[in-house]
């Protein structure tokens, strides 16, 4: 007994001193490419500088009903805590391969077989009953892979990538939200502009009808103008109930985004029916701060850092794997007999394995594994080319539509003017209905284009946010489920502390990629 545990703790001796190695790749932070500045920007337009702070973007619009509807979208929307799950499951996964270090297989049972001779072998004797029982009682049975070669190590390295890019996407589809309540919002402020030009330019060419009826009655003019002036107004009528039939589908997509069923929210859409207001100060950040400021692109690295990982495990089977195998148990014969000293028996050593003819199938698993790795690069590289494109669009739509809005706001009081004009000389005599009919329709069709293009410059702002990855430090130490969902799976299975991890979502958070290394540790494991 005491040769065999001097055998067995000094192989794992030596094991746990060999146990430094760790093949494959050390990770490095691909290199990408990123513009010192942004291009066609003209001095004045959009200031930038760096440390722009957009953690709560959206109140910029000086809007209290958008205010509320993203801090209910925040705490209801399923997307929101399904993402938010994601991370938990991440965290289990991850306990998962932590659990790889400790040994593998354990055992522990009671059994009981019974077996019979054959009388036609060697081992069977004519004074020995062919027929017999055993009673086993095995308390601890254990295999342990010493990792020799940093294959476990590897796997709860690419865990920790795993884990930290589910709370970049998490944070991603927070901006993501934000983003889209916002849009949704000002998509039904401008509907509802729309709907009011409408209803406008319809009481106006009533009044023309009007007219135009007058002047038939008393023979100055043909039915030919009353038929027009009467086609242009049924024409006009004709957009109110597509319009509304738009801001009904626009409230009903922000039902889903608050996590709510479709419904009327004139309790939530209250105040004035208008577009919000940009901002008359809009600070943009420089563009490496996309590095650090779009969770889309962090979770890209980390997603390289993964893959990294893995390419180690799978190169880890190119060199033979060392188990310390043991066993304890009690046997006898008679079950009365279990408990007696001398029914101790005891097992325990290393063994060895090595898949050494299966080297054609190991060297294109890590090739697998390394074209895999190179895919994650040029993915991650395209992510981050992909911002930038993503943040001028923004702003060349912003600015674009800023002044777009301003040769509007004068083509509409032209045409107001053109309309006065035309009426009157209508009713004077001095032109026919066409001149009348042509400035109505221009006049409906330019103060649509300017509500349309005053709902762009607003939309933009809002898109201009989500590319620069506003939004996600909003919610910085905040649980990721919300307390109804915690409560039912407590109710339903045992999650320790999983579920009581707020701070350290945090700390992640506020943490680069060098520092995230020191979480590996301490981060709930079970």
């Amino acid at each position: 007994m005491n040769d065999l545990l001097k055998a067995f703790f000094g192989a794992i001796g030596v094991a746990l001193l060999a146990a430094g190695c760790m093949v494959g790749p050390e990770y490095q932070k691909p290199p990408v490419s990123v513009s010192d500045d942004w291009v066609g920007m003209t001095v004045g337009e959009l200031p930038t500088g760096p440390d722009v702070d957009y953690a709560e973007w959206w109140r910029t619009f000086d809007d209290p009903v958008l205010n509320d509807l993203i801090e209910i979208a925040y705490r209801q929307n399923l997307s929101l805590e399904v993402s938010g799950l994601r991370v938990v499951q991440a965290i289990a996964q991850r306990g998962i391969a932590i659990g790889q270090l400790y040994p593998q297989q354990q055992e522990a049972g009671l059994a009981y077989a019974r077996q019979t001779l054959s009388e036609n072998t060697a081992q069977f004797a004519p004074f020995i009953d062919p027929s017999f029982g055993q009673w086993t009682l095995a308390p601890l049975g254990a295999a342990w892979e010493i990792d020799l070669w940093g294959r476990f190590r590897r796997g709860i390295e690419s865990s920790d990538a795993d884990l930290v890019a589910s709370l970049y996407n998490y944070q991603d589809t927070l901006v993501s939200l934000m983003a889209e309540v916002a849009t949704t919002y000002v998509q039904i402020r401008t509907l509802q502009e729309q709907l009011e030009v409408a209803r406008h330019n319809v009481g106006l060419q009533k009044g023309s009808v009007d007219i135009v009826q007058s002047r038939f009655d008393y023979g100055a003019v043909t039915e030919l103008d009353l038929a027009q002036s009467r086609s242009l107004l049924r024409d006009t009528q004709s957009l109110i109930p597509g319009i509304q039939a738009s801001v009904r589908q626009a409230q009903d997509r922000l039902c889903v985004l608050l996590g709510i069923p479709p419904k009327d929210l004139d309790t939530l859409l209250t105040g004035p029916k208008v577009i919000p207001p940009s901002p008359p100060d809009v600070v943009v950040g420089l563009p490496a701060e996309l590095l650090r400021g779009r969770p889309d692109v962090r979770r890209a690295e980390r997603d390289v850092a993964a893959q990294s990982a893995r390419i180690g495990i799978a190169a880890s089977d190119f060199y033979p794997r060392f188990q310390l195998v043991g066993d304890l148990s009690l046997q006898a014969e008679d079950f009365s007999d279990m408990f007696q000293g001398s029914s101790f028996a005891a097992f325990g050593g290393p063994s060895f394995q090595w898949a050494i003819l299966n080297y054609g199938r190991i060297v294109n698993n890590v090739r697998v594994q390394d074209a895999v790795f190179q895919q994650e690069v040029r993915l991650y590289e395209d992510t981050v080319l992909r911002a930038q494109q993503e943040v001028q669009d923004a702003m060349a739509g912003y600015l674009g539509a800023q002044r777009q809005v301003e040769f509007l706001e004068l083509a509409v009081a032209d045409s107001a003017r053109a309309v006065e004009l035309s009426e009157f000389q209508y009713r004077e005599g001095a032109t026919d209905y066409t001149r009348v009919l042509l400035s109505q329709q221009f006049l409906l069709q330019e103060q649509a284009r300017l509500v349309s293009t005053r709902g762009s410059v607003a939309l933009n702002l809002v898109s201009l946010h989500r590319s620069l990855g506003g939004g996600w430090q909003f919610r910085q130490g905040d649980a990721l489920i919300r307390p109804d969902t915690r409560e039912e799976m407590e109710e339903r299975i045992h999650w320790g502390d999983l579920l009581d991890t707020e701070q350290d979502y945090r700390d992640i958070d506020a943490a680069d990629e060098s520092e995230q290394k020191s979480f590996r540790w301490w981060w709930p494991q079970w």
